[in-house]
């Protein structure tokens, strides 16, 4: 059993140094200059961030209860007026 789980460890160790070393080599040979790739991954790396900031948002909004709970209640009518 620990021989499948040092196999898929090993798999997924080659696949990210793969993706690393990949990620370099085009970076390296891309036919912009430095500085334009390094403003376009500024770009995505903000961009990327206020999506998460966003989502991050809308997953608390959602996980919050709808309801206020016990705070607010009936104290005979004359807060209604």
């Amino acid at each position: 059993m620990s021989n499948n789980n040092n196999n898929a460890a090993a798999a997924v160790i080659a696949f990210a140094s793969g993706a690393v070393i990949g990620v370099a080599a085009a970076l390296l040979l891309a036919p912009a200059p430095g500085r334009e790739i390094r403003g376009k991954l500024t770009d995505l790396g903000e961009t990327t961030a206020d999506r998460v900031k966003r989502l991050a948002r809308e997953a608390k909004f959602r996980v919050t209860p709808k309801s206020k709970g016990g705070g607010y209640e009936y104290d005979g009518g004359d807060a209604w007026i």
